[in-house]
C-alpha cells in the first residue's frame, strides 16, 4: 500500500521545504500508521526516477508494508517532479542545494516510523529492502548496506572509489570512532526516523553520509551492516559526486569530529620523537655512520618538533574542551577530567614555570659564554642549553595565550547556563 496523505501545506502531492541555517526545523510526526518512508534525493533524475519508484512500489506491495515514497527534489529542471507525481510519489521541494540538504528535507517531511534512503539513479535495488526492514524491526537504529559484501557490478564504482577512497575512509571511520562497518559511504541505508532526527544532523553536502554514521556511533545507536548490491547507474550524464572534492569533505569531517586523531596523537608523536632526539644530542654530536653525524642543527630540529607537538596537544585539548562543554561531542572520563581540572589559572602557572625555566637556561648559557668574553664557543653543551631554554620559553608563551583562549571558549556557555563547574574552568 503506497500512501500519499500529506501533512505539509501545498498542492496535492507537493510540499516546499526550506532548510534554515541550522537544523532546528521541526520534524513531522508519523501519520496514518505509516511504517516506512522511502526517500529518494533527486536532482534531474528523469532518466531513472520512474524505474526506482516502480521498484519501491513493488517492494511495498510484495512485503505488504504500509508506506510511502517521497522524492526530495533539489531543484530539478528536467521534469522529475512530474514523473514522481504521476507515479504516486510525494514530492518535497528542498531549495537548499546539496545531497545532505535534500535528505534532511526528506527526513523532516517523512511520515513513516522507519526511513529508507537511496539514490534515484537506479544503482540500488529498491525492490530488495527486506533485510533493511527486518533489522529495523529487530531493534536496529541504523542499517547500512555493504556493497563490497553484496556485490559490485563491473563499472558500477570508479577505480579510485572502490580501491582507494572508500576503503581508506571506511578504515578511518573504524579507527576513529569504533564503527564496525566495511562500507562507510554506502548510499542505501535505513534507520529509525526518531533516532536519526534526535542527532541534529546539519551537513548539506556529500559528507552527510559520514555525519550520520559518526553521530549515530557517538550517540550509542545500534548500527547494523548488511550486504547490498550496486550496479552501474542508468543516467547518460555525469554523476553529481566529485571524487576529490567530496572525498576531502568526508575526510575533513572525520578529522574534525576526532580531536584525538587530528591533534593529540600526532602531537604526542612529535613530542616523543623530538624529546628522544634531543636527549641523544644533549651533550654532543651523534655519529650514525662514517659520513652521517647529527649535531646542533639536528638538536634544533628536535626542539622544533617538541614545540610543534606541544602546539598540537594544546589545539587538541582546546578542541576537546569546547566540544565537551557545548555538547558537540559526548562526554568521557578523559574529557570530564579535562573540563574539571584544566583551567585558565592553572595553565598560566604552567606557562610561567616553562618560561622561568627557559629564562634560567638561557641565562646560564649567557653566563658561560660571557666567561669567555663572548668569543668562540668551544663546548657543544652551551648552544644546546641556549636552544633548550628558548624552546621552553616558546612553549611557555604558547601555553600562556592558550590559557586565555580556554577561558574565552567558556564564555558563551557560562552566559547561557552558568554553573560552578564552568565558572571554575573560566579561571575568573
Amino acid at each position: 500500500m503506497v500512501t500519499q496523505s500529506l501533512l505539509l501545506k501545498g498542492p496535492a502531492h507537493d510540499s516546499a521545504m526550506a532548510l534554515p541555517a541550522h537544523n532546528g526545523f521541526e520534524a513531522l510526526p508519523a501519520h496514518n500508521g505509516l511504517e516506512l518512508t522511502i526517500i529518494m534525493p533527486c536532482l534531474n533524475e528523469a532518466e531513472t526516477l520512474a524505474v526506482c519508484i516502480e521498484k519501491a512500489r513493488s517492494f511495498l506491495a510484495r512485503a505488504a508494508v504500509n508506506g510511502e515514497i517521497l522524492i526530495a527534489d533539489n531543484g530539478s529542471t528536467d521534469g522529475s517532479q512530474a514523473i514522481g507525481r504521476a507515479l504516486g510519489a510525494r514530492i518535497v521541494n528542498v531549495p537548499t542545494k546539496g545531497y545532505g540538504a535534500a535528505l534532511l528535507g526528506g527526513i523532516t517531511a517523512a511520515q513513516g516510523r522507519y526511513i529508507v534512503m537511496g539514490d534515484a539513479d537506479d544503482s540500488y535495488d529498491f525492490s530488495a529492502l527486506d533485510g533493511f526492514l527486518e533489522q529495523l524491526r529487530g531493534g536496529a537504529d541504523l542499517v547500512i548496506g555493504n556493497r563490497f559484501r553484496g556485490g559490485i557490478a563491473p563499472g558500477a564504482m570508479p577505480f579510485l572509489h572502490r580501491y582507494v577512497g572508500n576503503p581508506i575512509l571506511s578504515f578511518l571511520g573504524r579507527l576513529f570512532f569504533g564503527i564496525s562497518a566495511g562500507d562507510f559511504h554506502c548510499g542505501l541505508r535505513a534507520f529509525r526516523a526518531d533516532s536519526i532526527r534526535k542527532l541534529g544532523l546539519q551537513t548539506t553536502g556529500m559528507e552527510f553520509a559520514s555525519e550520520m554514521m559518526v553521530c549515530s556511533a557517538l550517540a550509542g545507536l545500534k548500527i547494523v551492516e548488511i550486504p547490498t548490491t550496486l550496479k552501474p547507474d542508468g543516467r547518460s550524464r555525469a554523476p553529481h559526486l566529485r571524487t576529490w572534492r567530496d572525498g576531502w569533505r568526508h575526510l575533513k569531517f572525520l578529522l574534525m569530529y576526532s580531536p584525538r586523531w587530528l591533534f593529540m596523537i600526532p602531537g604526542a608523536a612529535f613530542i616523543t620523537l623530538g624529546a628522544l632526539l634531543a636527549v641523544l644530542l644533549s651533550f654532543g654530536p651523534l655519529r650514525l655512520q662514517n659520513n652521517v653525524v647529527l649535531d646542533l642543527n639536528s638538536f634544533v630540529a628536535a626542539c622544533f618538533l617538541i614545540v610543534v607537538g606541544t602546539q598540537l596537544l594544546t589545539f587538541g585539548a582546546l578542541s576537546r574542551y569546547y566540544a565537551t562543554i557545548t555538547g558537540f561531542l559526548p562526554n568521557s572520563l578523559g574529557a570530564s577530567t579535562l573540563v574539571q581540572h584544566v583551567t585558565t589559572d592553572r595553565l598560566v602557572w604552567v606557562a610561567g614555570v616553562f618560561f622561568f625555566v627557559g629564562l634560567l637556561l638561557c641565562g646560564s648559557a649567557m653566563v658561560v659564554w660571557g666567561a669567555s668574553e663572548f668569543g668562540p664557543i668551544t663546548t657543544p653543551v652551551v648552544p644546546r642549553i641556549a636552544v633548550a631554554g628558548l624552546t621552553a620559553m616558546v612553549i611557555g608563551v604558547q601555553t600562556f595565550f592558550s590559557a586565555f583562549l580556554l577561558g574565552v571558549l567558556a564564555i558563551p556557555v557560562q552566559r547561557s547556563s552558568p554553573g560552578p563547574g564552568l565558572s571554575r574552568n573560566s579561571g575568573q
